[in-house]
């Protein structure tokens, strides 16, 4: 290339798209009095259960949150067994060890960077209870093959869907059709934000109703609302819950991206789709490949570099970018290496290669619906700059 200029300016990592239809939203809710969990919520609850072709959706405070109700309403605690993958944030994992339970790690597809179900089978004993599968990234699962483990081991299927938001298997969205839960995250990085939350989502009565009682205290239905004209002060504790729920502060923001979603995508699509030809012909990188069965929704774009065509390695190409005025991110450090569960349960590098080798070479690039078509051109220019000043 040699006439790259960088430019003045920092390219963060990820800027949260907000307008002033969320702005004016927010401030409505603080002119209502009705700052926590209230009608907005409940709002928010029907149209994300709608737009997913859902039976129920429990506004919570995270993902965490969601993932944890999600296990519990299975009974699953001390004793038993959940299956998930090391390539995640720890709080997948660390939700499993909350019930009581414990993690079990399965590699991913190395294509993929989602969890095999080849090495889910492998990793099933008389103490599994459920299995976890992360649509990384935003790519999705093998989910027949995943449904069809559980099936005939009468496993239970909370699928971490932080990432998934408006992805989809075989041309459903990740949420419709679901016969165990999918965890969704409104982090303020995610497709949809609102600054912290999350939703849990089915087609379960049964899980729907306890989420709800887990998610309040563990209080009697419709204890929300009783200090509202015709709500009463009595209710009862029945059984011990948490403080997760989603407040109408939090709500107000996602009711407007909700309404936004498809035009926040068509951005992401466009600009992962820049990407994906821009760096075919460099040589030394791997794109994300997206499976014939799956639709990605671009919360990340991670790319690989290949350290066998360059004479730096991800961390020092992570800093070049950084040199350039690029911001970036790795996702993730894998769970297994992280040192609470290295001391606990003694794992080592090598225990899953597919899961360390693309950890070793993974960057995520700014990806985000208010990138200019400028700041997305910079961002590949500075790529190109480094793959031809390393190259082999």
């Amino acid at each position: 290339m040699g006439n790259f200029q960088k430019r003045d300016t920092f390219i963060p990592y990820n800027v949260p798209d907000i307008t002033d239809a969320e702005i004016n939203e927010e401030v409505d809710t603080l002119r209502s009095g009705w700052l926590a969990k209230g009608p907005k919520t409940l709002e928010f609850e029907k149209r994300f259960a709608a737009y997913l072709g859902a039976k129920h959706a429990v506004a919570v405070n995270s993902c965490t949150a969601a993932l944890h109700v999600a296990l519990l309403s299975q009974d699953i605690g001390p004793g038993d067994e959940v299956i998930t993958t090391p390539m995640t944030f720890a709080s997948t994992a660390s939700t499993i060890l909350h019930t009581g339970a414990t993690p079990v790690f399965a590699d991913i597809d190395y294509r993929t960077g989602c969890i095999d179900p080849a090495e889910i089978e492998k990793k099933i004993t008389s103490r599994t209870r459920a299995i976890v599968p992360v649509h990384y990234s935003g790519q999705v699962c093998d989910l027949d093959r995943i449904y069809e483990i559980a099936d005939e081991h009468g496993l239970f299927v909370s699928e971490d869907a932080a990432h998934a938001l408006w992805s989809r298997y075989k041309g459903r969205l990740i949420g419709n059709g679901l016969r165990g839960t999918a965890s969704y995250s409104f982090y303020a990085t995610k497709n949809l934000c609102t600054g912290e939350g999350g939703m849990l989502v089915t087609d379960r009565d049964d899980i729907a109703d306890r989420a709800r009682i887990l998610t309040s205290h563990g209080m009697s239905r419709n204890a929300w609302n009783r200090y509202a004209k015709g709500g009463s002060w009595k209710y009862d504790i029945v059984e011990p819950g948490f403080k997760y729920n989603m407040f109408d502060m939090q709500a107000a923001l996602g009711l407007h991206q909700l309404e936004r979603l498809e035009d926040m995508q068509a951005r992401r699509l466009r600009i992962a789709a820049r990407y994906q030809e821009a760096f075919v012909p460099m040589g030394a990188l791997d794109m994300p490949e997206v499976p014939e069965y799956a639709t990605h929704c671009w919360h990340l774009y991670v790319m690989r570099i290949r350290p066998e065509m360059l004479t730096i390695d991800r961390d020092q190409f992570i800093v070049e970018l950084n040199e350039r005025n690029v911001g970036t991110s790795v996702h993730f450090i894998p769970v297994h290496l992280m040192s609470a569960y290295r001391n606990r349960f003694g794992y080592q590098e090598g225990d899953f290669p597919n899961t360390e080798k693309h950890f070793e070479r993974i960057i995520s690039l700014p990806l985000y619906p208010t990138m200019t078509d400028e700041e997305v051109q910079y961002v590949i220019d500075a790529v190109q700059d480094i793959v031809e000043k390393y190259h082999k």
